[in-house]
């Protein structure tokens, strides 16, 4: 049998003592975390480790003996050492020896049970006690042949790593203590905190007390019936603004809870939430200063109008050249003369309320602005919306097109069954076989003819419209995309991958130190990080999608049978 001996780096140099650890028999390997040194009584080390056992649930024990004869001058303390393990019973007792200035270390291990003492061969394994217990290692991502033997592997790691993380109350005693207990730990020459993170714990706690009453009292409001009235729930549901706000609410909900996070997966999402919070909100004040100087928003309300009044002016002309013979095309012109007019009415009616509320467009994008102090999102989904109300004529003019072209559509459809002596079976959805008399056969071919003929003018509107609402839809997909990135990419989590990639340990790696005859081998071993990608796979936050997301295929079946995309529709929302 192989024991492996995993000895913390920073105990190298401590003086010669007993071996603290624990024991795990399924894996054969002694996980050191301490050397305890002179002067101690047995009975209170026992007391002390049965105290750290209660607390930490880890069975930690005198494991063997560690011997520094560069410090120690006396030839009997080694002998006296390895008598220590009658007083500490243990399976295995091992005893690990430095050399003076030999890069080569002395460790044996006897078996205590048996006739006689059986020796052991050894691997020393060294390892950095800080990274191992601040560290959250995460299972591989194996694909399936390998998946058995990277979850056994990492179910060993995990045992070691979940060791020394659950042996933090070790580690809070250092060499300044008082009590009868002196040991060598990562944490010896003092415990490591940090007077600012600790004034920030105990401010915290009033502040986050306050913040908890203020987001249930925004909640009590939020779930009112008053907005479950018609018009406010109606924009609550439609508005991408209110949809970021109500996102918004449940983050802060969360971060400002009292509970404690049952694992570090969920300690890590709060710290990405409070991470993202924080950059949207000085993005948004970034924003607003940027807004508020120089009159900018004044620069703004002056270029609105001419910009709108010049959209309605191209609309206009491109109505005309609809109305006339676009591309040589010949159209028919009773219904493209009555086409073309509706839409010019519409703009008029469009042109005539962008005039009307002229006056008071300044008014409203310094309000606007003033709620990028909500954050970068909110402001995003405040444009959004307002680019979803200024082209609401061309919404209208899609929405119109698209009916007119689904309604020839599936007419033509059905008349062309009516032909093959076939109907749609409505109650079991599919086509069943029909017969028609004459007088049906008759006034289906005169329809089928004047849908067809009338079909070619109905598309030509119903493509430029819908071009034109694609192009809308790219514009406020772009603004969404934003808005998802900065709401749902973990900030802290590649932050800490940045700069302490240890704490985002995807396994382990051995490095040969000194391999000798007759002396045990020594490996090192090492962290690898988690990569960035797999730290945006793991800590990605979940979002919301203001439209649904629809794949090529069914896309392209909408835009050719007329049916409508993105109209305002959420995700978990039936399209009609």
């Amino acid at each position: 049998m192989v024991l492996k001996v995993f000895f913390p780096s920073c105990c190298s140099s401590a003086e010669s003592g007993i071996l603290v650890g624990h024991w795990i028999s399924q894996q054969s390997s002694a996980v050191v975390l301490a050397v305890l040194h002179f002067p101690f009584i047995p009975v209170q080390v026992r007391k002390y480790l049965s105290e750290v056992q209660r607390v930490t649930q880890v069975s930690v024990s005198v494991l063997g003996s560690w011997t520094n004869s560069k410090q120690e001058k006396e030839e009997s303390l080694s002998q006296f050492l390895e008598d220590l393990g009658t007083l500490f019973s243990h399976e295995l007792w091992i005893q690990i020896s430095k050399e003076g200035d030999s890069k080569f270390w002395s460790c044996s291990a006897l078996q205590k049970h048996g006739s006689k003492p059986k020796e052991e061969e050894i691997i020393l394994v060294y390892y950095e006690q800080r990274k191992v217990m601040l560290c959250h290692l995460h299972p591989p991502l194996h694909t399936a042949a390998s998946a058995d033997h990277g979850a056994a592997d990492a179910s060993k790691l995990a045992a070691i790593f979940e060791t020394v993380a659950k042996s933090k109350m070790l580690f809070m005693t250092d060499r300044y203590d008082e009590g009868p207990i002196k040991l060598t730990h990562w944490q010896s020459d003092g415990v490591e905190a940090s007077i600012i993170v600790e004034l920030l714990k105990q401010a915290s706690v009033p502040a986050c007390m306050l913040l908890t009453f203020l987001l249930s009292l925004v909640s009590w409001i939020c779930r009112s019936r008053v907005l479950k009235f018609w018009p406010l729930c109606f924009l609550w549901s439609k508005l991408s603004t209110c949809e970021q706000l109500g996102h918004r609410l449940q983050h802060l909900q969360l971060i400002s809870s009292n509970k404690k996070a049952p694992n570090q997966t969920q300690l890590m999402r709060k710290a990405n939430i409070l991470v993202s919070l924080l950059l949207d909100v000085a993005l948004g004040l970034l924003l607003m200063s940027w807004l508020y100087r120089k009159n900018r928003i004044g620069h703004l309300a002056d270029t609105l109008i001419p910009v709108a009044d010049h959209v309605a002016e191209e609309l206009q002309d491109l109505l005309q050249w609809l109305m006339g013979a676009p591309a040589g095309l010949k159209m028919n012109r009773a219904l493209d003369q009555v086409l073309g007019r509706f839409f010019l009415y519409h703009i008029h009616l469009w042109i005539s309320y962008i005039h009307l509320l002229s006056p008071f467009i300044e008014m409203i994008l310094w309000y606007v602005a003033l709620s990028a102090c909500l954050g970068l999102t909110v402001a995003l989904c405040i444009l959004s919306d307002i680019i979803a109300l200024l082209t609401f004529h061309i919404y209208c003019f899609y929405v119109y097109g698209a009916r007119l072209y689904c309604l020839k559509i599936y007419g033509l459809s059905s008349l062309w069954r009516l032909f093959r002596g076939k109907k749609w079976n409505v109650l079991r959805q599919r086509v069943d076989s029909c017969s028609y008399d004459l007088d049906q056969l008759f006034i289906g071919t005169l329809l089928f003819t004047i849908l067809l003929f009338l079909l070619p003018t109905t598309a030509l509107y119903y493509l430029v419209f819908t071009l034109l609402r694609l192009l809308v839809v790219v514009v406020q997909g772009l603004l969404h995309l934003l808005v998802d990135l900065i709401n749902s990419l973990p900030l802290y989590s590649l932050l800490l991958r940045l700069c302490r990639s240890y704490r985002l340990a995807a396994g382990v790696k051995f490095r040969v130190l000194e391999q000798q005859e007759g002396k045990p081998l020594r490996l090192l071993m090492q962290i690898n990080p988690l990569s960035y990608g797999s730290v945006v796979q793991t800590y990605r936050l979940p979002t919301y999608s203001c439209y649904p997301k629809d794949s090529w295929t069914s896309l392209c079946k909408k835009l050719f049978l007329g049916e409508l995309i993105y109209p305002w529709k959420h995700k978990g929302e039936k399209q009609e």
